[in-house]
């Protein structure tokens, strides 16, 4: 895809920065930012500046960069080789820039934002340059719905409308809107070798959502009647998940276990009765935050919330921020259910009751962010959800414009078919079971035998999981898991706020308990209401992440390989080390990965090397170990790793 090759929205910014600045010449400022975001400085601080000069220096820097070519690969493989930096622009970018002790809303003493805007996200991209990212990936950065919000900006899965930005990451003492910010956001990445990739949400929107007035037939309705049920309550004449019998979920998971979508366990009529026609878009009216319809009959109806769709028990708090969109017609299936939204019934899936008009509208989403922003991928919630024949045409209609155009899966099994569907990584299971070392050794023990299908992202963390620093072993926990992730046949994801050793989750949707969710409620949470990292952290690591990255470079051909046969696992006589090898398939040099996963003791042992040398050296440390019969006796701390070529 041809790009402009003048920067035309990063001379926008420029321009009004230059006429503010000029503006303001006299004025005293009382302005801070990061000291981490200004150069590579050992000592955190807050920083005094002009905002307006500090970020058209920034752009100056960025429209001065020399141009560096994005990382290749057609049909978006080069995916593979990227390092992932993913940001929350409203939280990873944010500050308490007056220093008040707060984050202001919606701007601070000085006008501007202190919650993250694009204009922000573009001075940091130095930054994150300079920990080894190639590409950054965005949470949701489209307009937000406000029916159910759980905090005071609710969440960006709760799109209003996918085809608009959400006007709060712009800087509002600018006048510019958050088009043109973004626009200039992607130009400054790309100008400096970032490529830039968006999270979007297919089959969800906000209740209150642009096309609810538009197209009502678009959506599920129930009748206004109808009270909510929380999910630790079974009264199933409120309206909540449906609630199976044992006797039926046992059925559910062997139908779909088996693969069998003809004739699923519907819910009980109870439920199925909630739900109305769609009324006519002439009856449908906003009643403070909400819409409600007016059938013909004169029965009020509303958008429901939604839910865990699948398993039909999950225990996920209610979703009443968001809908399901209805993307098949059959009126025997008028209900949101897992048959309905996820596991397909196939009387449901025929041709003639497809919603047509909602398909095109969603397939029109990316290649509108491809010619008006020039991203270069999309990352799809859920995506594994959606209809195959809908993701078929996104992914065609998306390449036909940019034939290297990546497509990344939400999804946490790595499976061939998403190989088959066109995606090029896939989130994976890795941030689930990093902390418990039998099954890390499990997943190390299926990489030396099984080839998989599409490259993982080496993560411990992300926006739905708690924080590594979070678990047992805290910051010690966190490194372990970074250079232990680094050398994996994998793409490196580093989820903003774990090189700052931050704790607080941005959301608590995967693997936290009830009592986790009850000490941090949703409104509490970044993910609904401002939030931000602590930019000052004394125990930030970021200068150790840019090493481990700049090391896994030098043996980027063996890394990124991966076939089985690169990768083995080493013979040790204690089982709290995790150690493995990277073995190119020809002649080169071969990587161990020694580490001790005990966060809180040290650990002795022995490992078993295949080499004639007498000696090998840790390329942390410079540390020489001996080599005696092909043993290395270590000694290893809490969480320590070893990397070594043999």
């Amino acid at each position: 895809m041809k790009r402009s090759k003048t920067p035309r929205a990063l001379d926008v910014v420029a321009q009004a920065l230059a006429a503010k600045h000029k503006e303001t010449i006299r004025k005293k400022f009382s302005y801070y930012v990061p000291s981490v975001w200004t150069s590579e400085s050992k000592t955190a601080k807050a920083v005094k500046v002009n905002p307006y000069e500090f970020y058209l220096n920034a752009i100056r820097k960025a429209r001065k960069a020399k141009a560096r070519p994005l990382p290749k690969g057609s049909g978006g493989e080069w995916s593979k080789d990227a390092i992932i930096y993913n940001m929350f622009v409203r939280t990873t970018a944010a500050f308490d820039h007056d220093q008040n002790g707060r984050l202001d809303l919606p701007v601070n003493s000085q006008g501007f934002r202190d919650t993250g805007t694009f204009l922000k996200a573009i001075a940091m991209l130095p930054y994150i340059k300079r920990l080894g990212a190639t590409a950054v990936h965005l949470l949701p950065i489209t307009s937000i719905g406000h029916d159910g919000n759980k905090g005071d900006l609710g969440s960006p899965y709760a799109i209003r409308n996918p085809y608009e930005l959400d006007e709060s990451l712009s800087e509002p003492s600018l006048g510019l809107d958050a088009k043109t910010e973004f626009k200039a956001f992607v130009e400054a990445a790309h100008a400096i070798g970032l490529r830039v990739v968006v999270e979007f949400v297919f089959r969800t929107a906000a209740k209150d959502g642009d096309w609810v007035k538009e197209h009502p037939e678009w959506f599920y309705w129930i009748k206004d009647s109808i009270l909510a049920r929380d999910s630790a309550h079974t009264d199933e004449s409120r309206y909540g998940s449906p609630l199976f019998t044992k006797d039926e979920l046992g059925r559910i998971h062997h139908d779909v276990n088996s693969g069998r979508f003809d004739y699923l366990v519907p819910p009980h009529p109870e439920f199925r009765a909630f739900f109305t026609q769609p009324p006519r878009p002439e009856n449908v009216a906003r009643e403070g935050m909400r819409y409600i319809g007016v059938l013909d009959d004169g029965t009020r109806v509303r958008i429901p919330g939604a839910f865990a769709d699948w398993p039909p028990d999950d225990n996920q708090p209610p979703w009443n921020d968001v809908t399901y969109l209805r993307m098949y017609t059959n009126p025997d299936f008028n209900y949101i259910a897992y048959n309905t939204i996820r596991m397909y019934d196939s009387r449901l899936t025929q041709p003639q009751f497809i919603n047509r008009p909602l398909w095109d509208r969603i397939i029109g989403i990316v290649p509108y962010y491809q010619r008006e922003f020039h991203i270069d991928g999309v990352m799809i919630d859920m995506g594994h959800a959606l209809p195959k024949e809908l993701k078929a045409e996104m992914v065609r209609t998306a390449r036909g414009i940019d034939p290297d155009f990546a497509f990344w899966d939400e999804n946490f099994a790595i499976e061939w078919r998403g190989r088959e569907e066109g995606y090029n990584a896939v989130m994976g299971y890795l941030w689930h079971i990093q902390h418990e070392l039998n099954y890390m050794k499990e997943f190390t023990g299926r990489l030396s035998h099984e080839t998989l299908p599409l490259p993982f992202f080496a993560t411990s963390e992300n926006h739905n999981t708690p924080r590594a620093a979070a678990r047992k072993g805290g910051l010690t926990y966190s490194r372990w898991t970074l250079v232990t992730n680094a050398f994996l046949p994998a793409v490196l994801f580093l989820h903003s706020g774990f090189e700052l050793g931050e704790q607080f989750p941005i959301n608590t949707g995967l693997d936290f308990t009830a009592e986790d969710q009850r000490r941090m409620p949703s409104g509490k949470l970044p993910l609904f209401s401002a939030g931000g990292y602590n930019w000052l952290s004394k125990e930030r690591f970021s200068r150790f992440i840019g090493e481990i990255v700049a090391l896994r470079e030098r043996y980027h051909g063996l890394i990124t390989d991966g076939r089985r046969e690169t990768f083995g696992i080493l013979n040790v006589n204690n089982w709290n080390f995790l150690a493995y090898a990277r073995v190119p398939v020809d002649s080169g040099k071969r990587l161990a990965i020694v580490t001790n996963a005990n966060m809180t003791g040290t650990e002795q042992g022995s490992v078993q090397l295949d080499t004639s040398r007498k000696q090998v050296a840790d390329l942390l440390s410079g540390r020489r170990l001996l080599v005696r019969e092909g043993l290395v006796q270590v000694s290893l701390k809490p969480g320590q790793c070893l990397v070594f070529e043999y």
